[in-house]
């Protein structure tokens, strides 16, 4: 089933992760134990304003495939919206394509580009369009005995392989340097059927995403927001799971806030990457704002009051956004989906985010983030182009 309705609201506790790297959720959840209260969830008052059409919660486990997460539900919501039953897609049939052609990637560029589970939300977009899509209930990815992805030991592995490749002991690269490395992977998520039965019909991965999910991939786009670049023009986005090297849009900082707004009052959700690593960020307690006092120089009353309810925040300005992202202080670590809008009892406006960490939170597996947070912590947005404004969109071309 999918749910339509929240009835409740959260905030959570802050982190630190290295950049580049999507969070694995029973990692996580041990470490944000800090900057959480015991009594935010009665000291928020959230009405909802617009609250669309989503699947269930996932939990991506210990992996770093939250952008695989994120972006399949965003499918799942797009089905929704165009009046399609739902189905839950496989988040690991596109990290299991990633890996491969990630793979490829790594090797053409003798090694210097990132590796490990982390990716972009273009990249189940990309690998959609590229390879299809399947059912989740087809491919789960759960080769070896447990409930839950546990990537750590194939991770490993494969990069052992790529490293043995990239030093190239014959002097000469074969073909058959991609069978193996493929055969390690499908080892540990299964081999990708060519064929498969669902609801007494039977698809291919390529059929199944052009008959039942019946999205058009050439009709969503990802942007952004950097100083370094011309606006409404194209540009890399410079964050290491970035192995595509893909380009973006590079809007302006309002222009975020206003894609998202649109987007929702139209119907369309969102998939957002974003850093998450900031104390102002908590899982716990399911709320994401922005301080006007640096953690650091907060008192302990201070601390401790952080998410009892709402807080002022500064402008974000452009050259702020930028320097945490040059600073580091931004950092591209996780993926979630944007399926809403809410008010607190001051009138300040959040968006409704879900996770992929299961329901370990106050608020059963969603946060509300301020947009504020939305400005300063975006690394990438992607979003229908219906759902896009009019000027922006006659700005970008599309």
């Amino acid at each position: 089933m999918y749910k339509n309705t929240i009835k409740s609201v959260f905030a959570a506790s802050a982190f630190f992760v290295a950049a580049g790297s999507c969070f694995a959720q029973d990692v996580l959840v041990n470490s944000l134990k800090l900057n959480a209260s015991d009594k935010s969830k009665e000291a928020f008052k959230f009405t909802e304003v617009v609250n669309l059409g989503t699947t269930s919660i996932k939990n991506q486990g210990s992996s770093g495939t939250c952008w695989s997460y994120a972006s399949n539900s965003f499918l799942e919501s797009e089905m929704i919206r165009l009046g399609k039953q739902p189905v839950e897609l496989s988040q690991v049939f596109s990290a299991r394509n990633v890996y491969v052609d990630k793979g490829v990637n790594y090797v053409r560029m003798h090694g210097a580009i990132t590796l490990g589970d982390g990716g972009a939300l273009h990249d189940v977009i990309n690998m959609y369009k590229k390879y299809g899509t399947v059912p989740r209930e087809v491919y789960t990815g759960l080769n070896y005995g447990t409930d839950k992805n546990k990537f750590a030991e194939m991770a490993a592995l494969i990069e052992g392989v790529l490293a043995a490749v990239v030093k190239n002991p014959n002097g000469q690269l074969t073909p058959n340097w991609q069978k193996a490395y493929t055969a390690v992977i499908d080892s540990y998520l299964g081999k990708v059927p060519e064929n498969f039965a669902y609801k007494g019909k039977n698809y291919t991965p390529q059929s199944f995403a052009k008959e039942v999910v019946g999205i058009n991939p050439d009709e969503y786009i990802e942007m952004s927001s950097f100083t370094t670049s011309p606006y409404y023009q194209k540009t890399t986005m410079m964050v290491p799971d970035n192995w595509s090297l893909d380009q973006v849009y590079n809007v302006k900082v309002n222009d975020m806030t206003d894609v998202i707004d649109n987007a929702l009052k139209k119907g369309y959700t969102v998939a957002w990457a974003t850093d998450v690593s900031e104390k102002s960020f908590s899982w716990k307690n399911g709320v994401a704002y922005v301080p006007t006092k640096k953690f650091d120089d907060m008192s302990a009353e201070e601390k401790a009051d952080m998410f009892n309810g709402p807080k002022a925040e500064p402008e974000i300005t452009p050259e702020m956004r930028q320097e945490a992202f040059d600073n580091y202080t931004t950092t591209d670590d996780h993926g979630m989906h944007i399926i809403g809008l809410a008010k607190d009892q001051t009138g300040k406006e959040y968006y409704i985010v879900k996770n992929s960490w299961g329901e370990t939170n106050d608020y059963k597996g969603f946060l509300f983030v301020t947009k504020n947070f939305v400005k300063y912590k975006t690394t990438a947005l992607l979003v229908n182009k219906g759902g896009i404004p009019s000027d922006i969109a006659k700005k970008l071309g599309v």
